[in-house]
Parts: structure tokens; sequence; C-alpha cells
């Protein structure tokens, strides 16, 4: 794979991975076939401060846990009215990783 298209993917989506997975995202891409090149470039992933912003705003309605593909917590956390509160200040804290995850989970099933 082309060094300068891998950099460029990385660097239009670095922000939505850990940044300890980019390395090992880059190293992967380089090695990755032409054939699956265009299907990774295609991929939308989730974005970290979208899922922090609907967290505030409506995150005790499980909405933010519904966004990035956790049905059963978010099925939960309005059940329950985010925990009673608790479960929703947590959230504050949680979900920009928790979306970054899972766009390391969708990448890697794209990878294999």
């Amino acid at each position: 794979m082309d060094a300068q298209k891998v950099d460029m993917f990385m660097m239009m989506n670095g922000k939505f991975f850990e940044s300890h997975h980019l390395g090992l995202i880059r190293e992967r891409l380089l090695n990755l076939d032409e054939s699956k090149w265009v299907a990774i470039q295609m991929m939308q992933f989730k974005d970290p401060t979208t899922s922090i912003i609907v967290s505030l705003l409506v995150g005790h309605f499980g909405i933010d846990r519904f966004l990035i593909g956790d049905v059963g917590l978010g099925v939960g956390k309005l059940l329950t009215c985010g925990g009673l509160g608790i479960w929703t200040i947590v959230d504050w804290f949680l979900i920009m990783d928790a979306t970054r995850v899972k766009n390391m989970e969708k990448l890697q099933q794209a990878l294999y």
C-alpha cells in the first residue's frame, strides 16, 4: 500500500481512535491489499466529540449508547433513567473512549 495514502487516512481519521492504536493501524494499513483499501476509505466512524455532546445533553435517556451501537446499555440507561443519574455521570467520563473502542472494533473487522 502507498504510504502517502495511509498517512492521509491517518491524518483524516486519527481522532476516531485511541492514540496508542495509531501505530498499529498504520502498520496494518501499509500491509493491506489494494482490494480492501477502497472499503476502508469509505468507512464512517463515530465522532467521540459528538458522543460526549450527546451524552451531556440527553445521556440520561441512553441515546449516547444507542449512537455508538451499544443497544443493550442504551436500553438499560433508558429504563433506569441513566441509572438514577449515576450512570449518566459516569458515562460523561467514559463515552469518548467507548466510542474510540467501537471504532477500532469496526476497523479490525474490516481489516480481517
